[in-house]
C-alpha cells in the first residue's frame, strides 16, 4: 500500500528526510496488528490449476538493498556464460507476468521436492540472505556483472551468507516451503537496474 501510494520504483529506496505518505489504516484508527497487506489470510499461493494463479505476495519485490550495505559489497565476478543457468530442476508452475485480480509476479516458479539443491544462476556476489519480507520466507539476493541480481526465495535452508562470492552452479540454498507458500519450489527473479526481466528468455540448462 505503501508503495503504490508513494508510486515508488523498484527496489524501493528510501532516504531520510525524504516526505512520503502513509496510507490510511483499515478499520481503527488506532494501531492494529498486521494490518495492510495480510498476507498470513491470503491462502495458498499456488493452486492445481496451474501456472497463471499467483496470490498477492508478488505484489512486492524482494527487500530494497540499503546503499550502506550496497558499498560494503565485493565487485561481482566475471560471469561464466552468456546466459544464466536454470536454478532448480522441477516444474514450472507460474510464469512471469501479470495475472488475475490486478496482479504480477515479477519472476517465476519451480516446483520441486523439499530439499533439492537451489544453485545459483551465475558467478556473483550474495548481497542478501535472510527471511526480513513477509511471504518470501528465507531468500538470496545475487549480484552479478553488468547490474544483473537474481533472486532465491521459499527456501528451507540458506547455505551461504551476505557478502560470499559463488560460482555458477555453486549449491547455494535447499528448495522449501517457506513464507507464503504451502508446496515446495523456489520463486526466481532476474532483475537488471529496477526492472525485473522475464527469466525464461534468458535461462540456459547449461
Amino acid at each position: 500500500a505503501l508503495v503504490k501510494l508513494n508510486r515508488m520504483i523498484a527496489p524501493y529506496l528510501i532516504r531520510v528526510g525524504q516526505k512520503i505518505q502513509i496510507p490510511k489504516p483499515i478499520g481503527s484508527p488506532e494501531c492494529l496488528e498486521n494490518v495492510g497487506i495480510g498476507l498470513e489470510e491470503q491462502g495458498d499461493e499456488l493452486t492445481h490449476s496451474g501456472a497463471d494463479e499467483v496470490s498477492n505476495n508478488y505484489i512486492v519485490s524482494p527487500p530494497a538493498l540499503t546503499e550502506k550495505k550496497a558499498k560494503k559489497l565485493a565487485v561481482p565476478p566475471t560471469r561464466a556464460g552468456t546466459k544464466f543457468l536454470w536454478p532448480v530442476k522441477g516444474t514450472l508452475v507460474s510464469k512471469f507476468g501479470a495475472k488475475p485480480g490486478n496482479l504480477r509476479n515479477d519472476g517465476i516458479n519451480i516446483s520441486a521436492p523439499v530439499g533439492s539443491p537451489v544453485r545459483a544462476a551465475e558467478n556473483g556476489v550474495v548481497a542478501y540472505a535472510g527471511n526480513e519480507l513477509r511471504g518470501y520466507g528465507n531468500m538470496l539476493l545475487v549480484r552479478h556483472e553488468g547490474g544483473w541480481v537474481t533472486a532465491y526465495a521459499h527456501n528451507s535452508e540458506l547455505l551461504v551468507t551476505r557478502g560470499a562470492i559463488v560460482a555458477r552452479g555453486e549449491i547455494i540454498a535447499k528448495v522449501g516451503k517457506s513464507g507464503n507458500v504451502n508446496k515446495p519450489q523456489t520463486h526466481f527473479e532476474l532483475r537488471r537496474g529496477d526492472e525485473a526481466i522475464d527469466p525464461s528468455t534468458h535461462l540456459s540448462w547449461q
